[in-house]
């Protein structure tokens, strides 16, 4: 089934209310066996994009995601890039800072984590932190100890915003293909995900006091959730809102954003030179000849 992922794509410039993006749509799958087997070709379609992509060797594609807590980011990223080869792909969960990132710009501690031409780099959580939890939490802010003229500074999120579209411009400029994804998990949905990893107990580790406390804060983090849409969704870095409280679906829409991104790039094998093919086939018969002597 050929999903319309526009819809879930915030347009530049677009005004972001998230009461109008849906947490649930109508499925994409009639049954639990239809979606492993849609899912299934969508993971056969990312193996051969990616060996094109790989071999290529030309652009790199940053895939960003960002959600409340329990929306299924760690789900959507092993399920999804299950049938791609790790030797092409590069996952990073960015935590609290250490006190060496805490001494560099913001956006610093994520640049050293850029994936290389050919390979995928995948962002659990990342320098839009500064933008959310730093915005919901600003007492964080004390701890990067930036000069008070810019603490205290008129503009202070617009300009992190224009800091992060630039960077994310730059990346483009330099074939860096940038997509970011929010998953969008009701409160009630979370609060259910929540139960069950309290309820089962191999679930318990991914609890803690931490998490319930932060949902004090749904509101706050909905709204900075709003104001980053708005701000750095770009024609060449987009936004897709994803509803997640259907994990299955979510993942669907998700593989069908990630192969259009390779569609766009018209991947294709390097083609070999006339000069080079000959010495292969000169190789083919040197190798040819050994077998032969051999039998």
């Amino acid at each position: 089934m050929k999903i319309d992922t526009s819809k879930y794509r915030v347009d530049e410039g677009q005004k972001v209310d998230l009461k109008d993006w849906p947490t649930k749509v109508k499925s994409y799958y009639d049954s639990k066996k239809i979606y492993k087997e849609q899912l299934g070709i969508y993971k056969e379609k990312m193996t051969e994009e990616q060996n094109m992509f790989y071999a290529q060797d030309r652009y790199s594609l940053l895939l960003i995601f960002q959600a409340m807590d329990a929306a299924g980011k760690d789900g959507a990223i092993k399920h999804v890039m299950s049938g791609v080869n790790p030797q092409g792909c590069q996952v990073y969960s960015f935590k609290q800072p250490s006190a060496e990132e805490l001494d560099h710009d913001f956006l610093w501690r994520t640049t050293c984590r850029l994936p290389e031409r050919g390979r995928i780099g995948i962002f659990n959580r990342s320098y839009y932190e500064e933008v959310l939890v730093a915005k919901v939490h600003p007492e964080l802010l004390a701890n990067q100890r930036l000069p008070k003229e810019i603490e205290n500074g008129k503009n202070f999120w617009e300009k992190r915003y224009e800091s992060i579209a630039d960077f994310e411009k730059h990346l483009i400029r330099n074939g860096t293909r940038v997509i970011k994804f929010f998953l969008h998990v009701s409160s009630d949905e979370q609060a259910r995900r929540f139960l069950d990893r309290i309820e089962e107990p191999e679930k318990n580790w991914k609890m803690s006091l931490g998490d319930i406390e932060e949902r004090k804060f749904w509101n706050d983090y909905r709204k900075a959730y709003e104001d980053c849409l708005e701000a750095t969704s770009k024609k060449h870095a987009p936004w897709f809102v994803i509803p997640a409280d259907d994990k299955k679906n979510a993942r669907l829409i998700i593989s069908q954003v990630i192969l259009e991104a390779f569609d766009d790039m018209e991947l294709q094998y390097p083609e070999v030179s006339d000069t080079h093919r000959e010495e292969l086939l000169r190789i083919k018969g040197d190798l040819e000849a050994i077998l032969n002597s051999e039998e």
